[in-house]
């Protein structure tokens, strides 16, 4: 599926969107805290828009590469269709926030085939996240933004067969 792929009409005002759950060889994934955004639920999988025509899953290893400095990967699975979240009220003055109701997302899981020497969060600016970690998939969603939390809890249940306890 591309970004240019038939597309419901509930799902036009969503942005599209593609995150990546990226594994550590041990099942832990990577989570990265949001710059300039208050804690404690300030940690997020690597996410970002598709362009016009460009291909998912070329478009998540894109926002991968700029957003975490990774290249070193081997794509495991992707989720099946669109996932969506709207955004909260202070989101639509300013940002995306201002042109769409949410976002709709494909996610994709990749295992690091890296050397952690190879994470680099001032890859392409403007820089995305200001430190990051290894964690349980599992804990993803009590860490992320409270509106993100449903369509989190519906990738830790896709990927959970490539997770850690």
């Amino acid at each position: 599926m591309t970004s240019g792929a038939a597309l419901p009409p509930h799902l036009a005002p969503y942005r599209p969107n593609v995150g990546v759950v990226l594994f550590h060889p041990d099942g832990k994934v990577w989570l990265g805290r949001r710059v300039g955004a208050p804690g404690p639920f300030n940690w997020q999988f690597p996410q970002g828009g598709v362009d016009a025509g460009e291909d998912l899953q070329a478009a998540a290893l894109r926002e991968l590469v700029e957003e975490t400095g990774v290249r070193s990967v081997t794509v495991l699975g992707r989720t099946d269709g669109w996932l969506t979240y709207d955004f909260p009220p202070e989101h639509s003055g300013h940002g995306v926030g201002k042109a769409w109701k949410g976002q709709r997302q494909v996610w994709f899981a990749a295992r690091f085939d890296g050397a952690e020497s190879e994470i680099d969060l001032q890859a392409h600016p403007p820089v995305e996240f200001d430190a990051w970690r290894w964690a349980y998939l599992s804990e993803a969603p009590d860490v992320v933004a409270p509106f993100k939390r449903e369509v989190y809890a519906q990738v830790v249940r896709a990927f959970s067969v490539f997770a850690a306890g």
